[in-house]
């Protein structure tokens, strides 16, 4: 079950917010809990098993590092819980593809194959250990009070509203709301509508695009329309999935008196590769920031050991992503390749390149690395760029040919007005707004989410790409 699907909007989501609103204050909790494991039970029986023991095993390992006296303790205590997350998480994430690899040599070598049936990713299980391993450091560094109420714990864990695609939620951000929230009409409506413009980012754009990604991504020999536009759809498809999914979850918060900070920023407007990693997925970067980055030694011990902080931290981030074939892992350091070297630019009192030109290089440079991102294969991601570098003709091939469709052209172009709308809004807003600009903000978010409505009635609900991360 995923937000944008029938079952979630004329099922679980009414029935929820009816027992939600009816029962007192201290029971929203319980209700919150159960609900959410009924809503990744929906997914997987078996799987909720697992979930229900990363909760207990994050609940009792803040109590653990709370009661644990001297600062070694404490760590150790830390290490070992975290040991356990990271253990589940590596199992499930990258057995598949380490022993796929390590098949691989062996038949190189000429021997036989290891048997091996492949594992299914549990969903939303990345930001269920981010979130654990957030909440026992933060108890370990005296951040946050080991939370003694399970109830308490396993609603701010297992919260349906932000589960399967973030944002990650810290227990800090939550915490008194989990203890004591308001649950009025006007923040009510407030989500609901943030919820809207959320679910018509999904419906109307990223999904629409779907299909034509998957057909520019699966060609053996794109040409370089071909490849580009596969590569501009998918850049609009992944943000508005992404963001899409962020806004809903800030929207669900909303409604049910959390507030949850924002995930995206306009990333790409970004003036720099810097400046794109503070306006993307803004609770991922904060959180290899504040967990990762810093710990390892941050800016703080040398030039050449921040270089390689930002290495290691992107190479990471990059392998958290994903686990099926090593393109995220190369992902991630072309990053921080990029976040070094402009560093480098930087320090070396090199000219700064004039704005426009800095936006649309750091554009570039996204877009180029989200074909290594999206390709099926490092192979196929050379196909990609061969195809992008005009290696394979430059004319329209007839795969997307057919696949290309009026509608196509009008998410893509709906894409891009969304992008670049909040700088034309700010312009737009200097003398005061208009009076038919304030209705147009009202109405908007009713007409998308009725038409992203009608489509997944007729198409069908379109897993999110964070779906299983």
């Amino acid at each position: 079950m995923v937000f944008a699907s029938l079952e979630f909007l004329t099922l679980f989501l009414p029935l929820f917010l009816l027992v939600y609103a009816a029962v007192p204050a201290s029971w929203r909790n319980a209700v919150l809990m159960f609900s959410s494991w009924i809503f990744y039970g929906w997914w997987s029986p078996l799987l909720l098993l697992l979930f229900i023991a990363l909760i207990l095993v994050g609940w009792i390992g803040g109590m653990a590092i709370d009661n644990t006296r001297t600062e070694r303790q404490r760590m150790l205590m830390l290490t070992a819980f975290i040991a356990i997350n990271l253990s589940v998480l590596c199992w499930y994430k990258y057995a598949n593809i380490l022993v796929e690899t390590f098949n691989q040599v062996l038949a190189w070598s000429g021997a036989m194959p290891v048997p091996w049936q492949k594992i299914a990713l549990p969903i939303g299980l990345s930001f269920i250990v981010l979130q654990s391993i957030s909440y026992l450091i933060d108890v370990q560094r005296r951040v946050v009070p080991a939370d003694r109420s399970l109830v308490n714990f396993g609603a701010y864990q297992a919260m349906f509203v932000h589960l399967i695609a973030g944002p990650i939620i810290r227990y800090d951000w939550v915490a008194r709301e989990l203890r004591e929230r308001t649950v009025d009409w006007p923040q009510f409506t407030q989500g609901a509508r943030r919820f809207m413009i959320g679910f018509g980012m999904k419906a109307l754009i990223a999904d629409t695009l779907s299909p034509l990604v998957q057909t520019a991504f699966s060609l053996s020999a794109p040409t370089f329309v071909d490849a580009w536009l596969g590569c501009f759809a998918y850049s609009l498809q992944l943000f508005f999935d992404f963001a899409g999914y962020s806004a809903m979850a800030i929207g669900l918060g909303l409604m049910l008196g959390f507030h949850f900070p924002e995930n995206f920023n306009h990333p790409y407007l970004a003036a720099s590769i810097q400046d794109f990693w503070r306006r993307w997925h803004l609770s991922l970067s904060s959180w290899l920031r504040d967990y990762l980055y810093i710990p390892l030694g941050g800016n703080r011990k040398g030039e050449v050991r921040t270089y390689v902080n930002l290495l290691l931290t992107m190479a990471i981030a990059g392998l958290w992503h994903g686990g099926d074939n090593w393109n995220y892992l190369l992902w991630g350091i072309a990053h921080g390749l990029a976040l070094a070297g402009t560093r480098l630019w930087g320090h070396a009192s090199l000219p700064e390149p004039p704005a426009v030109l800095s936006r649309v290089l750091t554009l570039l440079f996204v877009m180029l690395a989200w074909t290594l991102f999206r390709a099926h294969s490092f192979g196929s991601a050379l196909d990609m760029y061969a195809g992008q570098f005009g290696l394979n003709g430059y004319a329209l091939g007839d795969a997307l040919r057919v696949q290309l469709r009026p509608a196509h052209l009008m998410a893509m172009v709906l894409g891009v007005l969304c992008i670049v709308y909040p700088a034309v809004d700010a312009w737009l807003a200097r003398g005061g707004r208009p009076a038919l600009l304030r209705a147009w903000d009202g109405a908007w978010p009713v007409a998308g989410f009725l038409l992203g409505f009608s489509l997944i009635a007729s198409r069908g609900a379109v897993p999110f790409l964070y779906f299983q991360f």
